[in-house]
C-alpha cells in the first residue's frame, strides 16, 4: 500500500509553495514520508527566508508594485493616458453594465449602502470618462486605469475578495483590423508582465458577451471589441477595443505560485512569503 502525504502535510506545502506535482508523492511507509516531509519543509522555509531577504535587501518593492510600474510605463510610450477613477460605485452606473438585482454577478457585489457599492470592476467609470473625452481630445482617445476592485468571490486558490485590475481601452479607431489591433495591445501586456506562453481562446461573459480570453492554465485577462449593445446606455457609439487583465493572475503564473494569495494584499504574506515561518 503507497502511503500519501497527510492533508495537513499537504496544506502545510501549499502553503510555503512546494511544486505542485510534489503533493501527490506516494511512498512505502509512514517513516519515509515523514523524512521526505521535514527535508522538503525545510529546504523551503529556507528559500522563503532567503526571500524575504531579498525584498528587504535588494527588491524593496512587492511584485504587485513592481508589475503595476512596467505596465504603465509600457502603455503610456504606447499612447495610452493613464487615469485614476473613484473606488466607491454608484448603483446607477453599475446597473448601466446591465448589473441589476437580479443579475448573477449583483450576488458579488459588496454594497456600502442602498446606492453605493465598491467597485466590482473598472469598466463602469472608464465608460463615463469615454464620452467626455472623445468630446474634448477627438479621437482615438486611448485610456487606461490600474486599481483595485472588490468581489465576494469563491474562496479558491485562484480568487480574491480585493485584486488588482488593469483595463485599457482605445476608441475611435477603424473598426476594420480590431482583432488584430486587441491582440497586439494584450501581446503588450503580457510581454510587460514576463509571461511568454499564453493562448487566445473565445468565451462567453456575463457582462461582454463574446470575449477574447487570454490564458496560461487560468484566464490572465478577457478582451472584448465594440461596438456592443452596452454602449447606447453610455451614448458611446465609436467602435473600440477593450482589455481587462488581473494582476495577481499574472504574477502568479510568472512566479508559479500555487495560491493567488500569495499575489496579492495580504497580512499573511508579503511578496509570495509565507510569514509563519
Amino acid at each position: 500500500m503507497k502511503i500519501p502525504f497527510t492533508e495537513i502535510q499537504k496544506q502545510r506545502l501549499r502553503e510555503l509553495n512546494a511544486p505542485g506535482t510534489f503533493y501527490e508523492t506516494f511512498f512505502e511507509n509512514v517513516q519515509e514520508r515523514d523524512m521526505v516531509y521535514q527535508e522538503m519543509g525545510k529546504k523551503l522555509v529556507e528559500g522563503n527566508r532567503q526571500d524575504l531577504f531579498r525584498l528587504r535587501d535588494t527588491k524593496q518593492r512587492p511584485a504587485l508594485c513592481e508589475l503595476e510600474e512596467s505596465l504603465v510605463d509600457v502603455l503610456t510610450s504606447a499612447g495610452f493616458v493613464q487615469v485614476v477613477t473613484p473606488i466607491i460605485l454608484s448603483k446607477g452606473l453599475l446597473e448601466k453594465m446591465s448589473i441589476n438585482l437580479e443579475h448573477p454577478l449583483s450576488r458579488q457585489v459588496f454594497w456600502i449602502s442602498p446606492n453605493k457599492c465598491l467597485r466590482p470592476m473598472l469598466a463602469p467609470h472608464l465608460y463615463f470618462l469615454l464620452r467626455s473625452l472623445v468630446r474634448l481630445w477627438g479621437k482615438p482617445v486611448r485610456i487606461f486605469e490600474v486599481g483595485p476592485c472588490f468581489r465576494k468571490e469563491s474562496k479558491g486558490s485562484h480568487h480574491l475578495d480585493e485584486f488588482t485590475m488593469l483595463n485599457l481601452v482605445e476608441l475611435g479607431c477603424p473598426e476594420e483590423g480590431s482583432h488584430e489591433r486587441l491582440k497586439e495591445l494584450a501581446t503588450l501586456v503580457m510581454k510587460a508582465s514576463g509571461i511568454e506562453e499564453y493562448q487566445f481562446v473565445q468565451k462567453s461573459s456575463e457582462v461582454y458577451g463574446e470575449t477574447i480570453d487570454v490564458v496560461a492554465n487560468t484566464e490572465l485577462g478577457s478582451c472584448a471589441i465594440g461596438p456592443h449593445p452596452l454602449d447606447d446606455a453610455w451614448g458611446i457609439v465609436d467602435p473600440w477595443v477593450g482589455l481587462g487583465f488581473g494582476l495577481e493572475r499574472l504574477i502568479m503564473v510568472k512566479e508559479g505560485y500555487q495560491n493567488i494569495q500569495r499575489a496579492g494584499r495580504s497580512l499573511v504574506y508579503l511578496d509570495g512569503v509565507r510569514l509563519n515561518i
